[in-house]
């Protein structure tokens, strides 16, 4: 499904992974430090500049779903995190309200966030989340890679746990958070390996940038994005996604269009997303 024209940015653009917290002081500094506002009208004036239609905000609200109340424009995936998880196993009365999210059509799918939990992906405790997953024919999107504190463990969010999820739960589509950075090469035989993996190339760099600047001044780093993502050979396995409020959008735009050829940004600016996530029912559109 091709993007359709826009104004701004030139095509129509889903930001396949954000997180949206108005108000708390920590996004508010990154907002900030991004050249934006951490708002809901600020957010929502940026996406109808750069032709974003829609977002999945990575959620950690816990998994009451009244607490998920977001702008139209956005969905979300559940998030399971240390809460949850801290006792060895998921009860059934938690069971059942992570159901009750995914009979919802503003419910996108579920996050997991190792590294922040010390548990692998593959630990049984998630088994019925992912029956629950592929029963909804919802995505299980997992953090992976670098971590934004160092309490949390790199063992738990390498992107090499998520191989023994995806073989053992094959009808699963999983979504591999950040593309395992800086774990690529991993990240990369995971992804080239299963059908049921994709990625999204959220969170690469952090605050506001010059492109060219940070291309010329990180170049290792940015073959390296390119070498691996070519790697896997498969444009259908990769989303666009911010991280918002950590990057400059207009900016982090221009940087994903330097790292996929041309001739993949309507798969990977919204095609892809469209297909793993769900189709967009109108109401939830800029």
């Amino acid at each position: 499904m091709p993007p359709q024209k826009q104004e701004g940015m030139g095509m129509k653009i889903i930001d396949a992974h954000l997180h949206f917290c108005p108000g708390r002081e920590y996004f508010d500094g990154i907002a900030v430090a991004a050249g934006h506002e951490n708002t809901e009208e600020h957010l929502r004036e940026e996406y109808r500049r750069l032709g974003i239609v829609h977002g999945i905000v990575m959620g950690n609200r816990g998994l009451d779903c009244r607490e998920h109340r977001y702008p139209k424009e956005l969905r979300y995936c559940v998030g399971i995190d240390t809460e949850e998880l801290e006792k060895g196993y998921l009860n059934r009365e938690e069971l059942d309200r992570i159901e009750e999210n995914l009979r919802l059509d503003t419910c996108a799918g579920i996050k997991l966030y190792p590294g922040y939990t010390s548990v692998y992906v593959s630990d049984p405790i998630y088994d019925p989340v992912y029956e629950l997953a592929a029963s909804y024919k919802k995505p299980v999107a997992i953090h992976t890679g670098a971590t934004a504190g160092s309490n949390a463990l790199l063992k738990y969010s390498h992107p090499l746990t998520l191989d023994e999820a995806a073989v053992a739960h094959p009808d699963v589509q999983f979504v591999m958070c950040h593309i395992g950075n800086p774990f690529l090469m991993d990240a990369a035989a995971v992804l080239e390996k299963n059908g049921n993996m994709a990625a999204d190339l959220s969170g690469l760099w952090e605050q506001r940038m010059d492109v060219e600047t940070f291309c010329r001044e990180k170049r290792g780093y940015v073959e390296a994005l390119q070498t691996w993502i070519e790697y896997v050979n498969n444009y259908d396995k990769f989303m666009f996604g911010t991280d918002w409020p950590l990057v400059n959008l207009e900016d982090y735009i221009g940087f994903i269009k330097r790292l996929i050829p041309e001739k993949a940004w309507e798969k990977v600016f919204y095609g892809n997303a469209v297909r793993i996530y769900g189709e967009i029912p109108s109401r939830f559109t800029c």
